[in-house]
């Protein structure tokens, strides 16, 4: 009987969402949203993730601990919950929120961490990748859906890519010039504004990025400035306009995730 609830959950949810791919790994990380009723943790491997909500005090945003998400009586509020409708794990920023020091946009967004709760922070060298299949249901402008962000080894705070979903409905990926900043754009796809869509953003041999989106792979150097650094995943809603809104943002629904290192 248990078995039967399940199967109609998953089925009611590809249902409504529509030519859902739901995505799967190995690595335990992967996640199927199938369970309306449930936190994203129910649904979600988030024991590899750290959440950081667009809330809390002036360039301090709250974050919200991998442990605190897991199960399926995770954290859930009204920045970060489970789409009663079809399971989503969804992602709510407004354009009037608590920010970073280093951004005036406000988050509300995964980062990755190591299973035993550290940071994560890993080498260019090997393989590493972020996939996700998303919609984005709303945005003003536009919103960063997924990125590889630096981490230790110098003082810089920019990405190395990020991801973006412009109001439009172009598919468009930042990649930084340097560690001291710059971004040239490439337009990488189109999809209509809460279409599903897929993209996979990964790093071979320490020195190229591979970006694909809806199984079309662009592939990208990564110049030399960026090898003293170590590099984290990140994806979620990073809303991309700021006002004194509250009700105007982006907000993002996650249908699959996964995270693999080799």
């Amino acid at each position: 009987m248990m078995i039967r609830s399940k199967l109609l959950a998953t089925a009611a949810a590809m249902a409504f969402a529509g030519s859902l791919t739901l995505l799967s790994g190995t690595n335990a990380d992967a996640a199927i949203a199938a369970d309306p009723s449930v936190a994203p943790g129910g649904n979600f491997n988030l024991s590899v993730w750290q959440l950081q909500e667009p809330v809390g005090s002036p360039g301090s945003p709250t974050t919200i601990s991998s442990s605190r998400l897991q199960g399926a009586n995770g954290f859930q509020d009204s920045y970060f919950y489970t789409d009663t409708r079809d399971g989503a794990m969804t992602f709510w920023a407004p354009e009037k929120g608590v920010t970073t020091p280093n951004s005036n946009y406000a988050r509300s967004e995964l980062r990755e961490m190591n299973s035993n709760g550290s940071a994560a922070d890993w080498s260019l060298s090997g393989s590493h990748r972020l996939s996700a299949t998303l919609r984005v249901v709303s945005v003003t402008s536009n919103v960063c859906v997924g990125q590889i962000h630096l981490g230790s080894g110098g003082s810089s705070t920019k990405p190395l890519i990020e991801l973006y979903y412009h109001s439009n409905g172009d598919i468009v990926a930042g990649i930084e010039n340097s560690p001291d900043g710059g971004q040239t754009p490439h337009t990488v796809g189109h999809v209509s504004i809460g279409k599903t869509w897929t993209y996979t953003i990964a790093v071979s041999g320490g020195n190229t990025i591979d970006l694909t989106v809806n199984g079309s792979t662009t592939h990208y150097a990564i110049p030399s400035s960026f090898n003293a650094y170590k590099q984290y995943f990140k994806a979620g809603s990073y809303n991309q306009s700021s006002s004194d809104s509250t009700t105007k943002g982006a907000r993002v629904a996650f249908y699959g995730l996964t995270v693999s290192h080799g």
